[in-house]
């Protein structure tokens, strides 16, 4: 019997997070069970090998978290995770392969439902799946306080929907925003972009990302939305009616080169475990930008950008993070919240619509 999370003297002991196994591979059940389980409080409570069995073990275990494989047999994981999210919502970390097939389908499993994916390393498995085991942990245990979420029933989305062309009242390439998230932000970032007119701001995205995905997410933002949307190349004009996506692994950084906002790629260390970091974007953002920039702190777990978006309001930026209702998790809006460096708090779907609003107020003053 495993001995339960250690707790102060005193108080009770904390239940542990039951995880559920879900991979047609032996090997792969094994590695993601002795890295779960070697967490004080995580425990896999069933390994499954495909997804008619998996359905079986959800009715008998009740578990808090799945882990769920993309390619198995009888069902595909894709397929069975739709079905999953319409009849039983609850909270699924995706494994996916790090090959653009691969990355296709953890994009796709996130439009589905779920909270977020591991990348499987491609060679030397045993040895790949162990340089992720903090990082599976965590996942896990963001997806065990996450709210699952059904699918999206359309691209358009929102309550405000697609907002009409700003024209000169407000286009300026001294306008930016800056958008920082992690778990969940995939597709609040997307319910963003998808508001924001083709002559908006220019756009800078610190999401937290594995590299080998982040190239795919920009393209499929990018034929969904009226902007353009990129993995930022680095030495790139930001220029208005674009937005650039920091790259898996790299910091994205704003800076300038005479008048004009250029980005800029840091392979510095991560920064609160993170490269790309919320906190190097918004700290670069406050210093380049300033009054000129409204920052959006968007769903995902821990504190990442938090100080650096206090930085932005001290500079004269103007803040916005996703309430509570609308996050797949509230960490980072809630720390960024907590430091004060937030002027106003919305729904998502609210988002864009309120950083247009502001800017145009802003330039109107002076």
């Amino acid at each position: 019997m495993s001995a339960q999370p250690t707790t102060r003297e005193g108080e009770r002991p904390r239940k542990k997070t039951t995880v559920l196994v879900v991979d047609d591979s032996a090997l792969m059940r094994k590695l993601l069970s002795e890295i779960v389980n070697g967490e004080p409080d995580l425990e896999v409570v069933g390994a499954a090998p495909d997804p008619l069995a998996a359905r079986e073990m959800i009715r008998a275990l009740s578990p808090d978290v799945l882990t769920l494989d993309v390619e198995m047999p009888k069902m595909d994981g894709l397929e069975f995770l739709s079905r999953l999210m319409r009849l039983r919502p609850m909270p699924v970390v995706m494994v996916s392969t790090l090959t653009e097939r691969g990355s296709e389908a953890a994009l796709r499993a996130l439009e589905l439902g779920a909270v977020d994916f591991v990348a499987k390393p491609k060679l030397d498995l045993v040895h790949g799946m162990q340089e992720y085991a903090h990082e599976i942990a965590e996942k896990i245990r963001a997806a065990a306080v996450a709210r699952p979420r059904k699918s999206a029933p359309g691209p358009a989305g929102g309550a405000t929907g697609r907002l009409p062309a700003l024209g000169n009242w407000i286009t300026s390439t001294e306008k930016l925003i800056a958008i920082g998230a992690s778990t969940g932000g995939p597709e609040a970032i997307k319910e963003v972009l998808l508001g924001l007119p083709p002559d908006c701001p220019g756009v800078l995205i610190a999401q937290h990302m594995p590299a080998g995905f982040t190239r795919s997410f920009a393209n499929r933002l990018d034929g969904l939305c009226r902007i353009r949307i990129k993995e930022a190349d680095g030495g790139e004009r930001v220029l208005p009616g674009h937005a650039y996506l920091a790259p898996g692994n790299a910091h994205l950084l704003l800076t300038r080169s005479g008048t004009h906002y250029m980005t800029q790629l840091s392979d510095a260390p991560p920064v609160n475990r993170h490269r790309p970091s919320v906190e190097v974007l918004f700290r670069s953002v406050a210093a380049k930008a300033r009054h000129n920039a409204v920052g959006v702190m968007l769903t995902g777990m821990g504190k990442d950008g938090a100080a650096g978006m206090l930085e932005m309001k001290q500079a004269g930026a103007y803040n916005v993070a996703q309430n509570e209702a609308s996050c797949v998790v509230f960490g980072m809006p809630r720390e960024a919240i907590a430091l004060g460096a937030v002027h106003e708090i919305l729904p998502v779907e609210r988002i864009a619509e309120a950083a247009l609003r502001h800017l145009a107020s802003e330039g109107a003053a002076r």
